[in-house]
């Protein structure tokens, strides 16, 4: 006990005087909903909730039977795997133009990083009329080569791309700002050698910047999938999950089955859970393999 004590020096007790915030509120309003909801998920709860009853795992076998689920996680899976590189892929080439501290770059940086403070319901609505076929400006353009206006977001085979452009359009600021900042932390005395060497721009890249860039891809990486998993708002706002479900994510559909009728916030629960666990999996197997590569290069 003594030797405990000792160890809580006052060094101690102020680091963690400074996460107790944090940890306070992800203990509230992560771990305490996480947990509430299996608790939901286990009963027949209603909106209302009006009598709920134990139902064991019945909600979570339901939703192995239900068509919607399957087609919500496959329209989700391809959100995730189409939206993410193109993010990174985007940011980081940008990232690499805009690196250096002159008025212009920082001028492009912060230009890019515009559409990241604004509200994704705001911009959902932007583009929904920019892309209506009544008075949207291109569906109008359309129609002079075509000679009639096409309701692209009515459209399956262009909604769901439609969706993943606007996503990337907002977001890639934040992953190209944290990407330079990881470029701008690598010595430069690396890209003086390799000049000296005769290395060009792309070898540099490639070589220098890619490799020790890794552990700031990694982290924008799992961030930006964690996201993407949990789209919705710009789903919601600009198609409702149409046409024909084709861009009904896993949360939307979480939405329609706990927030309109049937109400039924048990099997919303179960849903979260099974997200819940698909996303913890994914991640951790990706985790691992980003670290080992890191490991490998440095």
């Amino acid at each position: 006990m003594k030797r405990c004590i000792a160890k809580w020096t006052k060094k101690d007790r102020v680091g963690y005087l400074f996460i107790f915030p944090a940890v306070l509120v992800l203990f509230v309003f992560t771990i305490i909903p996480l947990v509430i909801s299996f608790i939901i998920s286990l009963t027949n709860l209603d909106i209302f909730l009006a009598w709920p009853q134990f139902v064991g795992l019945d909600n979570f076998k339901r939703t192995l039977g239900d068509e919607r689920v399957w087609n919500a996680f496959k329209n989700t899976f391809y959100y995730v795997v189409i939206s993410v590189p193109i993010q990174l892929i985007v940011a980081l080439v940008l990232a690499y133009w805009l690196y250096k501290p002159t008025r212009f770059n920082k001028m492009c940086r912060s230009v890019f990083y515009v559409p990241v403070l604004c509200s994704f319901t705001a911009i959902g609505i932007l583009f929904n009329l920019i892309l209506n076929s009544t008075v949207g400006y291109i569906p109008y353009l359309i129609s002079l080569v075509y000679g009639e206006p096409i309701a692209l977001l009515s459209e399956v085979k262009f909604a769901m791309p439609i969706i993943i452009f606007i996503s990337v359009w907002k977001a890639f600021g934040k992953t190209l700002i944290i990407l330079v900042a990881g470029i701008n932390d690598i010595p430069s005395t690396y890209f003086e050698a390799s000049e000296i060497d005769g290395a060009t721009k792309t070898q540099q890249f490639f070589h220098i910047t890619l490799p020790n860039l890794l552990p700031t891809i990694n982290f924008t990486l799992l961030t930006t999938i964690i996201g993407a998993f949990q789209v919705f708002d710009v789903v919601y706002v600009t198609t409702g999950g149409g046409p024909l479900y084709k861009t009904e994510t896993v949360v939307q559909y979480i939405y329609n089955r706990g927030f309109s009728a049937p109400y039924d916030l048990g099997y919303a629960s179960a849903m979260c859970i099974e997200l819940f666990f698909v996303i913890a999996v994914i991640i951790l197997i990706f985790k691992g393999y980003m670290e080992r590569k890191i490991a490998r290069n440095m």
